[in-house]
Parts: C-alpha cells; structure tokens; sequence
C-alpha cells in the first residue's frame, strides 16, 4: 500500500522525460520490497502458527518434570492429623489412601497404587481432602456456635478420621487421574471446568489415552498436577501462544465472573467459616461493611460495587494451629487474615513469604488489565484468584485460574 502510493506520487509529478530511466527501475525495486515484505510477513505467520501447534503437542508428562512424589495420608488420620500434613507439605489438598478392597473410590472410582513388577495391589485411593473439606466439616449443620463448648467441640471435630469428611466439597465428590500422554488442550479443557487437581500415574500401562480425566488407574507411583502447575507451564511458554492473546484485556477474552458473593469486615471468623461452606468456596472478598447498617454480618452479601478491604481463604487456616484457631474464632475474619499473615507457618520460606505478603496485599486488577498482567500476578503471589476492582477500588468481579485456562485454551483453538 505505501509503496503503491509512492509510485503513483512520482508517476504524476515527475513526468518529463530525463527521470524517465530512474522511473523504469522504481517498480522493479518497489515489487522486489513488497515481495519482500510478502515473504517476511507470511513466513512470521507461519512461525506463530508453528510455535502455538508446538504448545498444542505438549503432553501432560511434558508438565510434570522436577515434580515431587505424591503427598498423601492414610484413611485412618485424624483430620487434625491431616490439616499438620498440609501445613507441613504446604499444599492444600491430599489424596486419602487405604487398604485395597475395602473401598469404594470416590465417585465410583477405582485408582490404585500397585507393585511395578508383580502389579499387586498395595493401596486404594479412595477420595481427595481439600482445606475446604475440612473448613466444611468444621462448620458443620449447627456447629461452631460461639457458646462455651466452642473448643471442646472443634476438639472433637478435628478428632474424627479424614476418611468420613471425603466429598464435603465439589472435588472431593470424585477422585481423577490424568494420564501422562494427554493432550495439554484436553488437559487444560478438564481443568478449567471446575477440576484444580489431578494425580498423574509416573508409570501408566495405558496407550490409548480419551479426553478428559480417568477413573480407573493403576501404577507404582502418582505425582500431583495443578492448576497452578499448568499456568506456570504456559507463562514459561508464552512465546508459543498467539502474539496478540496476552495484550488483550480479561474484560475483552470474557475472563471476568461478575457475581461475586462477599462477607464484611464485621463478619466474625466463625460465621466466615460457614460462609465458606454454605457458597462452596475456596475464598471471599471481604468488603467495607455499609454506613447504613442494613448489612447482615452472618451471611453472605453481594460484594458488587463495595469496597475491597480484604479476602478470606480457606487454605488461611492453615496459618495456624489448632489451639490458635480455637482462640480466635471469634475475632473477625479481617483481623484473622492479618494475625495468621505473620504466622511461622507462613513465613518458613520463600513460597510461603509470597503467600503471607498477598495475605496483606490485595491483590486485584482492572477489567481493562492484560491477560499477561494477571497471570503474572497469579503466578507471582501464588493466588488463584485477583479481584477486578474499578478506579475506585470497587469490586465489580473475579478472574479465577479456570477463567485463565479457559480463555487461553479458546485462543489456541482458534489457532488451529
């Protein structure tokens, strides 16, 4: 188009015969630049496209290098036993194991763990426990009163073997595998459809891989994948996603939940627990209680267009002990996040120093953000959600790791 509009500029102004010879080489040069250009914007085409069919073929054992053995515990821990196994491992959900044949797996599911040379049965996994499963239990039907018996009956509570609080949560009403020769947009589809996790087999017998997760499975060994695990793969591998995807806003991919359900900063921690548990929840915004006091601090509200002071987690708990919590559950759940934000437990290493800090830093974005911008945040401060804020610091929604994988798998389906 340029080069077009130049020739046609001295075609029309330069039309006496001396510079005719100069004329006769201008198209020639100005057809061998436009070819050029042809060529070099064709051949950057064909490089994206290269690159994002690449991403396309990665596997997910392609995601599972320098991954750690399993974290598990046995069906007959105590559930307080088990929330000392997630603060210690630093996770936030673990597989339940139990002897072979006594079990029916969650969800109908039949995943074991079996001798690699004989293929003997050793174990059963029989369910997944999250931090929600437990913040669930604690909350029980009518439980967590605030009366005196408050500590004695978490005593109790958390006494109880993990195997009878397995399918509290959505997740944990099914146990899934991946197998390692998935597909990454199969992977990526199962985990942005409300799945965070999956065991992956180190050893799986199976060839002939479906879409999607499995139920039944048996190997030597399982390592644990994420969706954390699968954000931080994509971010490393930016470059092979399309060049305009991460300059596009959230607003723009559709990356943004606008109902968001919210509790005050004068929700007590107790009755955030069962906030927890009743919307099913791994977390919720906390927001400035109104002037007016038409607010119920016992429930959930509508956090649109109130101001983002705070969020409550349910992997918070793991910030302190058992006897702390007992002392605290009737502060409010905004005074909770900042006491358990100086926690040893938080504070024993790097990861953990990046968690403790978006503890007492919001972190959150704008509707007009980049994609790149939230994924950087998410992966950087360890989040699995940033609250969408206005100017105004007015929560107007939440762009969750599902919205992420989501949206990216959309773009590298359109690729194709």
């Amino acid at each position: 188009m340029l080069a077009s509009s130049i020739f046609s500029h001295y075609s029309n102004n330069f039309s006496i015969k001396k510079p005719i010879l100069i004329l006769q080489n201008k198209p020639r040069k100005i057809r061998n630049m436009q070819n050029q250009m042809k060529y070099d914007h064709t051949n950057t085409s064909q490089m994206q496209s290269n690159e994002s069919m690449n991403l396309k073929e990665k596997k997910v054992k392609d995601l599972m290098v320098n991954k750690k053995r399993l974290v598990e515990v046995p069906y007959t821990a105590s559930l307080g036993q088990t929330m000392n196994t997630l603060v210690a491992n630093k996770v936030v959900a673990v597989p339940v194991a139990a002897p072979p044949g006594q079990w029916i797996g969650a969800g109908g599911s039949m995943i074991v763990e079996s001798d690699k040379q004989t293929g003997a049965v050793r174990k059963h996994y029989i369910g997944m426990v999250t931090m929600l499963d437990i913040v669930a239990h604690i909350a029980g039907e009518d439980h967590l009163s605030g009366g005196d018996d408050v500590t004695e009956d978490l005593d109790q509570r958390m006494s109880v073997p993990v195997s009878s609080i397995i399918g509290h949560s959505f997740e944990g009403l099914s146990l899934w595998t991946l197998n390692p020769n998935t597909s990454l947009l199969d992977c990526m589809e199962v985990l942005s459809k409300g799945v965070h996790r999956a065991m992956v087999p180190t050893d799986s017998q199976i060839e002939n891989v479906s879409a999607g997760v499995e139920l039944v499975e048996s190997s030597s060994s399982y390592q644990m994948l994420t969706q954390m695990d699968v954000l931080r793969f994509l971010k490393e591998h930016d470059s092979e996603l399309h060049s305009t995807l991460h300059s596009r806003s959230v607003q723009d991919l559709g990356a943004i939940n606008e109902r968001i359900y919210a509790i005050t900063d004068r929700t007590k921690l107790i009755d955030a627990i069962k906030c927890l548990k009743a919307a099913m929840l791994n977390a919720l915004p906390i927001v400035r209680a109104s002037d007016v006091g038409d607010d119920d601090h016992k429930q959930l509200i509508n956090g649109r267009c109130r101001k983002l002071i705070g969020t409550f987690s349910a992997t918070d708990l793991r910030g302190c002990y058992i006897n702390t919590l007992k002392s605290w559950l009737g502060i409010s759940a905004l005074a909770f996040t900042e006491q358990i934000a100086t926690s040893p437990l938080y504070t024993t290493s790097e990861t953990q120093n990046d968690i403790s800090s978006s503890r007492r830093e919001l972190i959150t974005c704008y509707a007009e953000s980049t994609l790149s911008e939230v994924i950087d945040k998410a992966v950087a401060k360890h989040v699995h959600r940033i609250w969408v804020v206005d100017q105004e610091g007015l929560l107007v929604g939440v762009v969750s790791l599902t919205d992420v994988i989501r949206v990216i798998r959309q773009s590298m389906l359109s690729d194709a």
